[in-house]
């Protein structure tokens, strides 16, 4: 990490302006915002979230994440926050928090979990990260450590905040926090859950699962982990935490776990294919009626305002996202920007699509960067694809760059125009049997092992008759 003299605050101004009081735990700390500023950061965060990805479009789940987030909030050390919940249609599996109490939970996780208990834990520690302020020392730290970083890039906040988006969200790019900050919010969720009535044997669960998750040959590393530092064995903390807990305090604690699993029946899982989808190096948009090859190999994601590919050496990058206006409006829009010298301009026709083109480069403070724009006009909404390489990188991946962004164009096959997305569906054991047993007799459309960790169970568990198991039903290829 990179050290800047701004950090070396003087003592004395710690107790004028850049400390403040942790709620939690009572001590001075940095904290280079008022909790008014706080909430604003937060509110624009929050919202930019909800209007990028948008919310989970069902009203009881909604209603469990607000209802459980505004009951142990509002017992909080810091109650008078504002505070927000939302659950974000997002497949990944991760729960997030920003500064001032705004909290967001996705379909993703809540498709892993298995009790409102097990829900409970995960709001608790990211109430906590807020009510301990991690966020905003996160924040803080920020503004300290990135003033003038990203304002000098001169491919704009449109180009740069993909730049590290093939690695986890981009929206958490700043907002990591420490093992200690991790240690602390555990035990906070921990209490949190406990003091509102919750039973915490179900703790354990909670981080079981996503280790499972993390591990599972294959299967997506959840972002909850990626952004949360692991703070050492999670599931052995929270055992050793239920060792403070007296049988008494947990008389009358719920789980709530068959109430929960109605709540996701039909939950979509997984990537909803109708938002756009891969087949290998194909991007395919059914509803938009579009598609694009992404060069081989090269490792691509589908975001809710982008569509990004970029190769395995990180010389060269492809975007696809909204355009404004006419092509000619959303072109000069980019190659507008500060530091970008066009070389060429003029019109063109990709399979048919009219579009206006321009080659350019450009110098950052990583060197120069080669690019080329393509904007067009289709089915009555404009898009913009660029191609980005280092000066190496344009000789060795040009061609590949070229070819991707001329390969956009109408998609026609019906099969692929109607998939539709995977969900979860409920099953209740008509007798007893194993997990084994289950997955045979009720096949999803998703791994056996995968079956195994949404269920919190393996191939041996003994299940008994008329429990209520998940299963996972349609999507692509079905």
């Amino acid at each position: 990490m990179r050290t800047h003299t701004r950090l070396l605050i003087p003592l004395a101004a710690c107790f004028v302006a850049a400390c403040a009081t942790n709620p939690v735990t009572g001590k001075r700390q940095l904290s280079l915002v008022s909790e008014a500023q706080e909430i604003q950061m937060g509110k624009e965060a929050s919202a930019a979230d909800v209007q990028r990805i948008g919310e989970y479009k069902d009203a009881a789940a909604q209603a469990l994440v607000t209802r459980i987030g505004k009951t142990i909030s509002s017992k909080s050390e810091r109650s008078q926050l504002p505070w927000e919940f939302h659950l974000l249609d997002d497949a990944a599996v991760n729960a997030f928090a920003y500064p001032g109490g705004f909290i967001f939970v996705t379909r993703g996780l809540m498709t892993y979990l298995n009790s409102e208990a097990e829900l409970a834990e995960v709001i608790g520690h990211e109430i906590g990260h807020v009510t301990a302020k991690h966020t905003v020392v996160a924040m803080s730290k920020q503004e300290v450590t990135q003033i003038g970083l990203v304002g000098a890039s001169i491919l704009s906040p449109a180009i740069a905040k993909y730049g590290d988006l093939l690695g986890q969200s981009a929206s958490l790019l700043f907002l990591k926090f420490s093992r200690d900050n991790e240690d602390q919010a555990d035990a906070l969720g921990f209490k949190y859950s406990l003091a509102n009535g919750y039973d915490v044997r179900e703790s354990p669960k909670v981080f079981a699962t996503l280790g499972r998750l993390s591990d599972a040959s294959g299967a997506r590393i959840p972002e909850w982990q990626s952004t949360h530092p692991d703070p050492g064995n999670r599931v052995q903390k929270a055992q050793d935490r239920l060792k403070s807990v007296t049988p008494t305090q947990l008389v009358g604690t719920k789980v709530n776990h068959d109430a929960y699993q109605q709540i996701v029946d039909g939950m979509i899982f997984g990537e909803d294919p109708r938002q756009g989808y891969f087949r290998g190096a194909r991007f395919l948009h059914p509803q938009l009626r579009f598609e694009m090859t992404f060069p081989s190999g090269w490792k691509t994601v589908n975001m809710p305002d982008a569509v990004v590919g970029q190769s395995t050496d990180g010389a060269a990058q492809i975007q696809l996202s909204p355009g404004q206006g006419t092509p000619s409006a959303a072109l000069q829009a980019f190659v507008g920007q500060q530091g970008i010298v066009v070389s060429q301009r003029g019109q063109t026709k990709l399979n048919g699509i009219d579009g206006e083109q321009a080659t350019f480069d450009a110098t950052t403070q990583s060197g120069a960067i080669h690019g080329m724009a393509v904007a067009l006009s289709y089915q009555n909404s404009t898009y913009l694809l660029v191609g980005l390489s280092t000066a190496a990188g344009a000789a060795q991946h040009g061609g590949a760059m070229d070819a991707a962004i001329r390969s956009f164009k109408a998609l026609t096959d019906q099969s692929l125009i109607n998939v539709q997305a995977a969900k979860v569906q409920l099953v209740t054991l008509p007798e007893a049997m194993t997990g084994q047993a289950f997955v045979q007799r009720y096949p999803s459309s998703i791994a056996a092992a995968q079956v195994y960790i949404i269920n919190a169970i393996d191939a041996n568990t003994a299940l008994p008759r008329g429990m209520v198991l998940k299963r996972v039903t349609g999507g692509v290829g079905q």
